[in-house]
């Protein structure tokens, strides 16, 4: 088992397909942290994220012979974990139960609200996080994704495309039709001084 922990994930996918029953696993404890921060994300509700992530578990575990290799492993799998989220949404139309309040889960981090604004302190936090949420919902699917990917999980518009499987210039694009969404919902948490900008690679930051 611990030789198979080493290897890489491409390698552990192939074993999987090919009949290995500890290789998946694997994949799935190494990437399960950053999985879960997505669905949970895209959710706004535990409950429904842990039921997303399971389905994307299990597509993915069927659908690993059909892996083409044209991605990161770890970059399909996320896929199908957006996937997965938007499937549920789409179909339950969820509205997400209160966040929680653990910091890992944060809606946005502090450097990600003062893209939008300053961040909160800490006794409007929670008041904060109600907002985001209850205004990402008056979003449509595509524009919602893209800035969770973009502006709550910091990936790179260039790595949000490929996980959504779509142009970055899209990402560009839906994200600042969905930031122009939120900014009058959200008008008490912007800093006017330094207002969001989704040119650059890291959706709203300023290059460093």
């Amino acid at each position: 088992m611990d030789a198979v922990q080493e290897l890489p994930d491409r390698e552990l996918l192939t074993r999987h397909a090919q009949g290995d029953d500890q290789a998946f696993a694997v994949l799935v404890r190494r990437h399960r942290e950053r999985l879960w921060a997505v669905a949970v994300r895209m959710m706004g509700d535990p409950e429904e994220a842990s039921d997303a992530l399971q389905d994307a578990f299990l597509s993915a575990f069927r659908a690993a012979d059909r892996f083409r290799g044209e991605s990161q492993v770890s970059t399909w799998m996320h896929r199908i974990v957006v996937n997965a989220c938007h499937d549920r949404l789409r179909r339950r139309k969820v509205r997400p139960a209160t966040p929680t309040e653990d910091s890992t889960l944060d809606v946005m981090s502090n450097e990600r609200l003062g893209r939008m604004g300053g961040a909160p302190d800490h006794a409007s936090q929670t008041e904060a996080r109600m907002d985001v949420h209850a205004a990402l919902e008056l979003l449509p699917l595509d524009q919602r994704m893209a800035l969770t990917l973009v502006d709550m999980l910091g990936y790179r518009v260039e790595e949000a495309a490929e996980i959504l499987d779509v142009a970055s210039g899209t990402v560009k694009s839906r994200c600042a039709r969905g930031r122009a969404k939120l900014l009058p919902s959200l008008a008490h948490l912007r800093n006017p001084q330094h207002p969001g900008d989704v040119t650059t690679g890291r959706g709203g930051a300023n290059p460093s």
